[in-house]
């Protein structure tokens, strides 16, 4: 319960305060390519339940018809102005509606696409025990994993030994979880992107 008011409270708040920067991203988006401001992806969520996870559209309209299910290195899908978001995981802000709507947490495992999740082992599937997450260990671990998937055994590779690595670190957050390790990886995710921003604009 706890965790479910801290997480209430926070993307409340935070919703409101970063309404004027959501407005902002939406405006740019809107002007850099035709589309939808918002991008739907079918997730599974706790207890194996599916919904729809809320991004800012970062790739051009219907990039999952034309493509992967993930993004790849060099994805020329992506869209100038999704090149600008998705190191700073801006595209990711309007989760904050999926975590009012209880679908989500702050932190937690990052959600996967069901066809992945078909895959996973007993043991495995006790990441959906708790509700995924906007962040998570795995996900600050692996935050740069579009650069690996590269070539044409990319799927191999994600399914043998990324997808793997990052439930041995969700499972060990879901045995291991603390609203105080929650607001350490909070801290850590903003840092991460503010270094994102730097590296992207030149600054230090």
């Amino acid at each position: 319960m706890l965790k479910r008011g801290f997480d209430v409270v926070i993307s409340a708040v935070g919703l409101v305060l970063l309404s004027p920067l959501l407005l902002t991203i939406a405006l740019f988006i809107r002007s850099g390519s035709p589309g939808p401001v918002l991008y739907r992806a079918r997730r599974v969520g706790r207890f194996g339940h599916e919904f729809y996870l809320y991004k800012f559209r970062s790739m051009v309209v219907d990039a999952d018809r034309k493509g992967p299910g993930i993004t790849l290195a060099n994805d020329q899908r992506i869209t100038p102005v999704g090149r600008m978001l998705r190191p700073t995981r801006l595209d990711e802000l309007p989760q904050l509606f999926n975590v009012l709507r209880g679908e989500m947490s702050l932190v937690g495992p990052r959600p996967e696409d069901p066809r992945y999740v078909a895959l996973y082992t007993p043991e495995q599937r006790e990441v959906l025990n708790v509700r995924p997450g906007i962040t998570g260990l795995a996900a600050l671990e692996y935050r740069h994993e579009a650069a690996l998937l590269t070539g044409l055994d990319w799927e191999t590779r994600y399914i043998n030994e990324i997808m793997p690595a990052k439930l041995a670190i969700d499972l060990e957050y879901v045995q291991h979880a603390t609203l105080w390790q929650d607001i350490r990886i909070i801290c850590r995710t903003v840092f991460s992107g503010k270094t994102s921003r730097a590296a992207l604009t030149g600054g230090e």
